[in-house]
């Protein structure tokens, strides 16, 4: 029999595990996901995954975190079957390795430091950018700039790096995504107006100080651990891999 609620929690805490989602509770309680901010901090939304308190952090109830994971995993495994293009997003220091993994692997676009405004909603404008990028590679990569003086081609260089820390992640993104996957709702507020402004839905991993109503498809988690972090963004990824082995066929990703 399944444990339920706050008992079930401090059940499954105490090493009690039966079922699947009782799994998924043990190991987002060994990646430290259970942590929360003090509770000066916590966002009213959070109010309903909040399990108590330890050394002034709220812990959050990973039984709720679980049940908004499986949500989300349907989610993503459903753009998977349907080919659509997601965009991983955070600048923090704790998830820019994991956001660029996961990206590259299922070959989807990333933002992995400072959010560009416009990159939604002026896409055409930080498109025309990307292809700038793209050329000035491309023209390096077979010899071309050698027609450049030693200067202008050391100047060429500095414009290939400063356009690659804008918008490397994003030279893949050959047209708007269909959802963004958001790690820390506050910290990414830019990017996350510009989706809403476009009606795209948003997953998340957002932390107890976070808004719980602004993503579509929240998961209240440690957003300030990159162990957390990378656990939580490979079962969506492993969820969205398992839809594309169902599509029927393979969809464009500039499909709308």
């Amino acid at each position: 029999m399944q444990s339920k609620g706050v008992f079930g929690t401090i059940l499954n805490y105490m090493g009690i595990f039966s079922g699947k989602t009782d799994n998924l509770v043990k190991d987002l309680f060994s990646v430290g996901a259970h942590f929360g901010y003090s509770k000066s901090r916590r966002h009213p939304s959070a109010r309903s995954v909040i399990f108590g308190a330890k050394n002034k952090l709220e812990l959050i109830d990973l039984e709720e975190t679980a049940k908004y994971i499986e949500r989300v995993k349907e989610f993503a495994e459903g753009l998977g079957k349907a080919g659509k293009m997601i965009l991983f997003v955070s600048g923090k220091t704790e998830a820019r390795k994991a956001i660029k993994e996961v990206a590259n692997r299922i070959g989807m676009p990333y933002v992995a430091g400072r959010w560009v405004g416009g990159t939604l909603t002026n896409f055409d404008e930080i498109r025309s950018r990307v292809n700038k990028l793209v050329s000035l590679r491309e023209q390096k990569e077979k010899g071309e700039l050698s027609k450049y003086t030693k200067k202008e081609r050391l100047m060429i260089d500095r414009e290939i790096e400063r356009l690659e820390a804008m918008y490397n992640g994003i030279v893949c993104m050959d047209s708007k995504p269909h959802a963004l996957f958001v790690v820390d709702t506050n910290a990414e507020k830019s990017a996350v107006r510009e989706a809403k402004r476009l009606s795209l839905p948003i997953m998340s991993i957002s932390g107890t100080d976070c808004d719980l109503t602004i993503p579509e498809y929240p998961i209240p988690a440690n957003d300030k651990n990159g162990e957390t972090i990378a656990y939580i963004l490979g079962i969506i990824v492993d969820a969205y891999e398992e839809g594309l082995k169902d599509a029927p066929q393979k969809v464009s990703k500039k499909e709308n």
